[in-house]
């Protein structure tokens, strides 16, 4: 869940920028940090990736409205899925913006980048979605699950390749082992030429003579495999964690899709949580509230002790510093409020009975005197003032 940059920082421009600057800065970038030009760098794929999600929303009115209003939690919702181009092959990337490099950018990576760009490895896999319910107790303070996900795995017997042997591979007779193929075509406005993946080989330039028989040539098969994921404190309802390339496995040892853990939160007995601050209802007795008592109550870390003012009255929230939930962003906890509630009881002897009916006079049981003694305060003080 590692923080995205801005994505007008990405590619060094103004957040006026027009259409045709945001182009050119992206053009620029990637001749910058294409991966060929950058062999000594582990960073430059990174980087060159980066850069194309940058210019996938920033090149898009909708988008990019969306993203000047929202950043990047804007778009998650409202219909938008964000951009994640480091799993998206060169291949895909070329084919979405290639247009705008022309020839330039295959003409100093010594043909690598082109047939990078036309042939690939056989086809990714799909991403997977997975609900993880949580207790407040893990949320409050983070946790390490370990979760059992049924999906496709790689095929042990041809290690994922989908063919018997490495013997067992032949130039796709189609596109002759380019993996796309062209289709040129004569209008009176001129020739023009489309280029589509090749349809037998599904751009892998190669198709299989003997497929393995445990796979049936898809190179995975279906299993079972135990993955960790780490869960920060803080988390809420809806967020998600993605593990990358964790998700099913790609025909023919195409790239593996990534596994998305959404985060549910299961209720709880005890607490109810608004943010990183929890709130507690506590029962009193009428006696407590009126003389004052020290109560245990229990929090996220055990039981601890209250103090209760007299006079307390109902309604009233008793803070308890530090002992909420740590925050996902902050690393500081919240607080824990405790709500007094008092207990009237319905069911009375007949000598509590007496004793209440003597109360019943008293002048500070009296709510009528009470706002009598606020209207002689405020008196009071109109006078020192008038």
């Amino acid at each position: 869940m590692a923080q995205k940059r801005d994505y007008y920082e990405v590619l060094g421009v103004k957040k006026d920028a027009t259409a045709d600057e945001i182009k050119k800065a992206y053009r620029k970038k990637a001749m910058e940090l294409h991966p060929d030009r950058n062999p000594d760098d582990p960073t430059a794929e990174t980087k060159f990736k980066e850069a194309a999600e940058a210019f996938d929303v920033l090149k898009d009115d909708n988008k990019r409205a969306r993203y000047d209003r929202y950043g990047h939690s804007g778009l998650h919702s409202g219909g938008y899925n964000e951009p994640d181009f480091q799993n998206v092959s060169f291949e895909d990337i070329f084919s979405r913006f290639g247009d705008i490099f022309g020839n330039d950018m295959f003409g100093g990576f010594g043909g690598q980048a082109r047939s990078r760009s036309q042939r690939r490895v056989g086809q990714p896999g799909d991403d997977m979605k997975l609900r993880l319910k949580l207790t407040l107790d893990e949320i409050a303070f983070g946790t390490e699950k370990t979760l059992k996900i049924k999906k496709h795995i790689s095929c042990r017997k041809c290690n994922g390749s989908g063919a018997e042997s490495s013997e067992d591979f032949m130039t796709c007779g189609t596109c002759n082992g380019v993996g796309q193929v062209r289709q040129v075509s004569n209008t009176m406005f001129g020739q023009f030429v489309n280029v589509q993946t090749c349809p037998t080989c599904y751009g892998e330039g190669r198709v299989i003579k003997n497929k393995c028989t445990s796979c049936g040539g898809e190179g995975r098969v279906k299993g079972e495999e135990t993955v960790k994921v780490k869960i920060p404190s803080g988390v809420s309802n809806g967020n998600y964690i993605t593990l990358r390339g964790q998700g099913n496995a790609g025909i023919r040892g195409g790239e593996p899709g990534n596994l998305l853990v959404i985060i549910e939160e299961a209720e709880n007995d005890t607490f109810r949580r608004e943010g990183d601050d929890i709130f507690y209802d506590l029962q009193l007795s009428v006696a407590d509230a009126i003389l004052g008592t020290e109560v245990e109550v229990p929090t996220l870390k055990g039981k601890a002790k209250l103090k209760v003012e007299a006079g307390t009255q109902p309604g009233k929230l008793l803070r308890m510093k530090g002992k909420g939930i740590i925050g996902l962003n902050t690393k500081s906890p919240g607080d824990q409020f405790v709500e007094v509630h008092v207990y009237i009881p319905t069911n009375l002897t007949d000598a509590e009975r007496k004793n209440v009916e003597a109360l019943r006079g008293g002048k500070n049981f009296d709510p009528a005197s009470r706002s009598e003694q606020k209207k002689d305060f405020f008196s009071k003080i109109k006078d020192v003032f008038s």
